[in-house]
């Protein structure tokens, strides 16, 4: 009788933990264009305003394959720069990405700063982190949530490698799956974030291309390292 009551606990435990189970979705922003043009062509970043936004949407739709066409989507998305590439556009992007969370039927997160970004994060339910993606500029030692918006090759808003002790690692399912789509984050940002974290975090060794979003494809790297 105690064995079928404790088999009975799990399978319940099991389903609420399913039930619970989020699939977190970090997008930082643009460059603006007008920092962008006075660097030599090869050098230049983010022609398209959307690439980080539509490799994003481009997830959602793998994650329901995977999970199920009504598994929750927590979308974070950091604000400022898709309103400064809109001011300078003259596009409503950040109305433009509200509608599209609606259609995706997913729950919008607007960030606007390092600890915005560490307290949504933080705010999610206790075991709650099934996948963790980040879409947007990065160096080996942090996501960058912008980068060229406010000054031309610079970031001024960022999620470092010594800010991940301030996450709170019980969000997260013990067998979640984290994964940065930036640039060089597995020269040094995955090996902080699995001590910090206790989870590996998938990245690029050099750098990654959104080229192919446009194309219906998620961005390739130079080579992938869990």
């Amino acid at each position: 009788m105690a064995r079928q009551l404790r088999t009975a606990l799990f399978a319940l435990f099991s389903l609420i933990s399913l039930a619970s189970a989020e699939h977190v979705i970090v997008t930082g922003g643009p460059a603006r264009r007008e920092w962008e043009q006075l660097r030599v062509e090869r050098d230049q970043h983010d022609r398209w305003w959307a690439n980080f936004v539509r490799a994003s949407t481009l997830r959602m739709v793998e994650i329901r394959k995977a999970y199920g066409e009504g598994a929750p989507i927590v979308w974070m998305v950091y604000r400022p720069a898709y309103q400064e590439r809109g001011k300078e556009d003259r596009q409503p992007y950040t109305t433009w990405i509200t509608d599209l969370a609606r259609k995706r039927n997913c729950t919008l997160v607007w960030v606007d700063s390092t600890s915005s970004l560490i307290s949504s994060i933080n705010n999610r339910p206790r075991a709650s982190i099934r996948t963790f993606d980040y879409f947007g500029h990065s160096n080996r030692h942090c996501f960058m949530l912008d980068y060229g918006s406010n000054v031309m090759a610079a970031c001024t808003a960022w999620l470092h490698e010594r800010d991940l002790s301030k996450i709170h690692s019980s969000v997260f399912a013990k067998d979640a799956y984290c994964k940065s789509w930036g640039c060089h984050t597995a020269e040094s940002m995955s090996k902080v974030w699995k001590s910090q974290i206790g989870l590996k975090l998938e990245g690029a060794m050099g750098k990654t291309d959104y080229t192919v979003v446009g194309r219906g494809q998620l961005p390739v790297g130079e080579g992938w390292v869990r």
